[in-house]
């Protein structure tokens, strides 16, 4: 198969349309045999429940050419059970786990020639989403929904490598207590939208929240985990129920224990033991780990021992170690690795 004529090495993290998208309309209290189409555009009514009360869930995963030129997914089952739990938790109809890989399956089979060559730096994105469709005035759920996935090539979310970041602790908050932070609704990302262009207009590049019950324990960014690193060389991510449950952070966590012999704390973290830690990492889909060099709170400044120039250590090997087993560098664990056939 021939791949498309791009510049693989200079790709941004942008979307670009690809051949071919699936979709499967939800009607009647089922959901149809689903296809694959051309059409990039949708048409709904002007008053589609997702238009005016925001009923809509999405996930993001990645598909990549492997060592040995093979094209593989990461842990979709994993994308499927949380958009599974994304869903039941806004009233909208579950998209059956089998069906979700095969939707998976299909749309990168059919744009294939999208797929980066290894070791371009780049892979094939993925975007399942969920919405409702039909026209609702009042508030409650829709009736007819859509299930769809599409695909987009990108580069390395860092051009050039990884250097640190800066965040900033923001004085609002993602989520209400007992809220919807842990799943992935568009909703939770609008509600991060204002602080992150404002922090962007204040010279950081991200936020930190708080718990937004006590404004005492670290919780995570707009759309990213934390993992910290004690000066002993221990992992640290916070726990609690309004955070997004990365698939990402997860991964690391069990690279951490069983690849790299780390010792591994899932607890809650008091924004007063940061000052304390060596590294700091953000974990997610796009960039896998996003080193963290400073963190701002008003006129306090905290600036890891791993310094401003480049990945601390450990979070080096964590992102070495998940990178290889993504790229088929490095045995997977049973189950981690889906293959496109």
């Amino acid at each position: 198969m021939e791949k498309k004529s791009i510049d693989w090495s200079n790709l941004g993290f942008g979307y670009i349309q690809t051949d071919k998208r699936y979709v499967s309309h939800y009607k009647d209290g089922a959901w149809d045999a689903g296809m694959l189409t051309e059409d990039a555009n949708i048409t709904i009514n002007e008053c589609a429940c997702v238009l005016q009360y925001a009923q809509t869930v999405f996930e993001g995963l990645k598909a990549y050419t492997t060592q040995d030129g093979r094209i593989v997914t990461f842990r979709p089952d994993l994308n499927a059970q949380r958009l599974a739990s994304s869903a039941q938790r806004l009233e909208m109809p579950v998209f059956p786990q089998e069906r979700f890989i095969d939707a998976v399956e299909q749309t990168v089979k059919a744009n294939a020639a999208y797929v980066p060559p290894y070791g371009s730096g780049a892979t094939l994105y993925i975007r399942p989403y969920m919405f409702g469709s039909n026209a609702v005035i009042g508030v409650k759920p829709a009736d007819e929904y859509q299930f769809r996935v599409f695909t987009t090539p990108v580069g390395p979310y860092f051009k050039g490598g990884a250097k640190p970041i800066t965040l900033r602790v923001s004085d609002l908050d993602r989520a209400a207590p007992h809220g919807t932070g842990n799943i992935k609704a568009g909703l939770n990302y609008a509600m991060s939208l204002h602080t992150l262009m404002d922090a962007h207009r204040q010279g950081y590049d991200e936020n930190m929240f708080l718990d937004p019950a006590t404004h005492t324990k670290v919780e995570e960014t707009g759309g990213a985990n934390f993992l910290f690193i004690t000066k002993d060389g221990k992992v640290v991510t916070p726990k609690s129920d309004s955070i997004l449950p990365s698939i990402t952070r997860r991964s690391l966590v069990h690279v951490a224990k069983a690849y790299l012999g780390l010792e591994v704390e899932e607890r809650s973290v008091l924004f007063s033991e940061v000052k304390d830690f060596a590294e700091c990492g953000l974990c997610g889909t796009a960039a896998v780990i996003s080193p963290v060099g400073r963190i701002v709170d008003h006129d306090e400044v905290i600036t890891f021992p791993s310094g401003m120039e480049q990945m601390g250590p450990t979070i080096q090997k964590l992102y070495d170690t998940l990178t290889g087993i993504q790229m088929g560098m490095i045995e997977a664990p049973e189950g981690w690795i889906h293959e496109i056939q």
